[in-house]
């Protein structure tokens, strides 16, 4: 396997349409790395140009210590799984992965498709084609796998099966893996690390978690999560040797940790962010850091395992994600604490993250 570098990338399609801009990121060998972001955003064009299926228009891309830059594909020693499965109708199971005896039949059973070998294409589901595209990339014992969108064709539930089993390969392979995908739960669920990209730009590069928890612009904290975090125009005011973020005369003091850093824009306009979850109904203990307020209930979500609500308080409609145990109605008034310590504040006009 191989790192894969990419230095000052950039595609133009016209001086107008720069798909990407200027990327700069290092993938090391064995990791599983995650390219996520909103339709146009540049991933794919990405991934087209490590697997040479698109040309460069400035940059450096490196496989191992190799440029390939003006390698053909077919010598770059990559395999790539597409998201039409891209499958010969004519030929068996057993011949679209055509190569040696033994390593066909080796990814065969890594994937559970041993039964399927003397079947065409059109004889398999949708998860049994995704498999086979899968089998053919591994039995080319590549140095980088490169995965585009490979379950956007797919069912919920059989997304969610490949999704663990693509994630178990990777184990199993030991292998270096670039993934692309625009649905956020996949990059949180199998990613090493994932990189966020907007309008041919990278906006954070980090593990799962950290993008989630310390999102360094209002971008990544809006696409990263489900439901998204809340936004809400704010002020920041003194109030009692401490700071205050005041939504239109509503009062929510921040920890002394959080004031800190947000001292800087003291009686400045801010845009607060906090996720669902950080919006409780029956905390476990009191605590310094919640900060009660009240409000209406617009639309009420229960899913099973939890209650997604829609809140509005004062002008401002937010969404919560509450214990299903949780009793509430539609249009009822309910108290409702957010959880200060987990809130986040950001820029109006840079968009960059304060807190």
């Amino acid at each position: 396997m191989a790192q894969v570098t990419l230095r000052n990338l950039v595609k133009k399609f016209s001086e107008e349409v720069v798909a990407v801009n200027n990327v700069n990121l290092e993938i090391e060998d064995k990791e599983f790395v995650v390219l996520v972001g909103p339709s146009g955003c540049g991933k794919t064009t990405t991934l087209r140009m490590v697997a040479g299926l698109e040309d460069i228009s400035a940059g450096e891309i490196y496989i191992g210590d190799r440029i390939v830059n003006d390698v053909p594909p077919k010598d770059r020693n990559i395999a790539m799984v597409f998201q039409n499965y891209a499958l010969y109708p004519h030929m068996t199971v057993y011949k679209n992965m055509a190569f040696s005896l033994k390593l066909r039949r080796t990814s065969a059973d890594i994937l559970g498709i041993g039964d399927l070998l003397d079947r065409k294409p059109k004889q398999l589901s949708g998860g049994q084609r995704q498999r086979v595209a899968v089998g053919r990339a591994i039995v080319r014992q590549p140095e980088v796998f490169l995965f585009d969108e490979p379950l956007s064709n797919l069912d919920a539930k059989l997304r969610v099966n490949m999704r663990a089993e693509l994630i178990k390969l990777h184990e199993r392979l030991d292998a270096t893996m670039i993934y692309v995908t625009h649905d956020q739960v996949e990059a949180m669920t199998m990613g090493d690390r994932i990189v966020v990209m907007r309008n041919g730009f990278i906006q954070q590069v980090g593990p799962p978690m950290e993008v989630y928890n310390q999102p360094q612009n209002q971008f990544v904290a809006g696409f990263i999560g489900s439901p998204p975090m809340n936004f809400l125009d704010a002020r920041l005011v003194a109030d009692n040797g401490g700071v205050t973020v005041d939504l239109q005369g509503m009062r929510l003091p921040l920890p002394p940790q959080k004031a800190k850093g947000a001292e800087a824009y003291m009686n400045r306009n801010v845009v607060f962010g906090i996720r669902p979850e950080d919006i409780l109904s029956t905390p476990e203990k009191k605590s310094a850091s919640l900060a009660p307020l009240r409000a209406t209930v617009e639309v009420l979500e229960p899913l099973g395992a939890e209650i997604i609500l829609e809140l509005s308080c004062q002008g401002y409609a937010f969404t919560a994600r509450m214990d299903p145990q949780m009793r509430a109605k539609m249009h009822d008034e309910i108290e409702v604490y957010f959880d200060m310590e987990r809130v986040h504040l950001f820029d109006p006009q840079t968009e960059q993250a304060i807190l």
